[in-house]
């Protein structure tokens, strides 16, 4: 039998949208898929060693909020000072809560199943980042070595 095969591409930067590549990724490598993610322009935030994801109210209107706040706070309110950061307490502190692990311990769990973290080479150069920012283990390729894996694999992701 073939090994399948997972790959994720990986653009945004905030806390909401660090969760989705990692669950999956390493839902997948538990399941025997030989996963890679490649992160890409604000992806790229995902791999530092010092994480400072925050969650981005604002613009995005499938958050729920609490104490139903969508029903009468106004989303120009969304914009006050000090409010990203309120709700991104609120995001983690629910999460704790609610036992859902940290991104920094999905992103150990994908190390320790072999999911392939690949840095976009482009991307690193473009925003003068440099290989100390980031954990250790990633890897560094352009957008032709994903495709070589992309476009082989059972599933592909834009996340």
């Amino acid at each position: 039998m073939e090994e399948k095969k997972l790959a994720i591409i990986a653009t945004k930067g905030s806390l909401d949208w660090a969760y989705p590549p990692f669950i999956l990724a390493s839902t997948a490598a538990a399941l025997g898929y030989n996963t890679q993610i490649f992160f890409t322009f604000y992806g790229l935030q995902l791999l530092k060693k010092k994480l400072s994801l925050e969650v981005t109210p604002l613009g995005n209107p499938g958050m729920p909020m609490p104490l139903g706040m969508d029903k009468w706070f106004p989303v120009l309110g969304m914009a006050l000072p000090g409010m990203q950061r309120m709700m991104t307490a609120m995001m983690k502190q629910t999460m704790k809560k609610k036992g859902v692990a940290s991104i920094e311990e999905l992103r150990e769990l994908c190390i320790e199943a072999d999911v392939k973290l690949i840095a976009c080479q482009m991307t690193v150069d473009l925003f003068d980042m440099e290989a100390s920012e980031f954990i250790d283990g990633v890897e560094y390729a352009g957008a032709a070595a994903f495709f070589e894996f992309a476009g082989e694999s059972d599933i592909c992701l834009y996340i």
